[in-house]
Order: structure tokens, then C-alpha cells, then sequence
């Protein structure tokens, strides 16, 4: 038997309300993430089935070329060197 929507908005409550506290964020980024136009509509974009040029094929070999002998750079560390946190990316809006 499938639900209705104020069912399933009672039933959705109803496990947030059992979830343990450290759960929570997990859970709000989840719908978070749901709510969020941009977030949406990457989500339900078309894939990209754009063919790769000679000079993508050659950076993406040169890329894994390079990961054989060096270790992943770490996002934060990329973001500490250039001296930017995660909350100004989060916060970023595009001037109108």
C-alpha cells in the first residue's frame, strides 16, 4: 500500500525523530540537498555525452600518470594554501 504525502511527511518525521543526535546533520544535509534548486537540478541533469578531445584524453593520462608517484592533494589542503574555508564556498552568491 503506498502512502499519501501527509503520510509520508509523518513517517519522514517520525524517523527524525528517532535518529540519534549524531545522525542529525547527516540528515539535514540530505535534505538540505533536496531543497536546493542548483542541487536539483544538477541532480536531474542530462549526462554529459560530450566526446573527449585528443587534449582531454592526454591531460586525463597525464593526471593518472602523475597519481601513480604523488599522493592525492587533500581539498582542504587546496583550500588552506590559497586561504579560502568551505564556509565562504557555502556562502558564495554570484553578484546580480
Amino acid at each position: 500500500m503506498e502512502l499519501n504525502a501527509v503520510e509520508q511527511k509523518q513517517q519522514a518525521h517520525a524517523m527524525i525523530d528517532l535518529l540519534m543526535p549524531d545522525k542529525l546533520p547527516a540528515a539535514v544535509s540530505l535534505l538540505e540537498g533536496m531543497l536546493d534548486p542548483v542541487a536539483r537540478a544538477i541532480a536531474n541533469a542530462p549526462a554529459d555525452d560530450e566526446p573527449l578531445t585528443a587534449d582531454d584524453v592526454q591531460a586525463l593520462a597525464e593526471a593518472r600518470e602523475w597519481l601513480k608517484h604523488n599522493q592525492p592533494i587533500p581539498h582542504a589542503q587546496v583550500l588552506a594554501e590559497l586561504g579560502i574555508t568551505m564556509q565562504e564556498i557555502e556562502d558564495f552568491r554570484e553578484p546580480v
